[in-house]
């Protein structure tokens, strides 16, 4: 069974960082993609990056470009997002996702960042403050 448990959401003040992890298990880590994802209540989940872990390639959205990234430990099956130079606007529900690393009309799974990502961690709560 694919689990997968982020942490690591807390209050921080606009321009700190905070680092997020998802620990997962129940499937090959090397052969799939985790993503993180935010929701924000009213509005639908934002995928803002991805890492194929096969090749640690990584992806991002230009919304946290240059901010947030993405890496992985496949010895502990762990993804981590660290998060710099937060702003309140990226207060947020955080997840992460997990599929098998696929091909999608030309191009990574894991680089369009959609939301349908088959395995979803419950959500962790980042909230920023100004």
């Amino acid at each position: 069974e694919v689990q997968l448990q982020a942490s690591g959401g807390g209050l921080v003040q606009a321009g700190g960082s905070l680092k997020l992890s998802c620990t997962t298990s129940g499937f090959p880590f090397s052969t799939y993609a985790i993503a993180w994802f935010r929701q924000v209540p009213g509005k639908g989940r934002e995928g803002i990056s991805c890492i194929r872990n096969g090749d640690e390639d990584t992806f991002y959205a230009d919304s946290v470009k240059g901010r947030f990234t993405i890496s992985s430990d496949n010895a502990k099956n762990t993804v981590y997002l660290q998060m710099n130079n937060l702003k309140p606007e990226d207060t947020a529900v955080y997840y992460c996702a997990a599929d098998v690393d696929t091909y999608y009309h030309g191009t990574y799974y894991c680089r369009t960042l959609y939301p349908e990502f088959r395995s979803w961690g419950q959500g962790t709560q980042l909230t920023v403050s100004s």
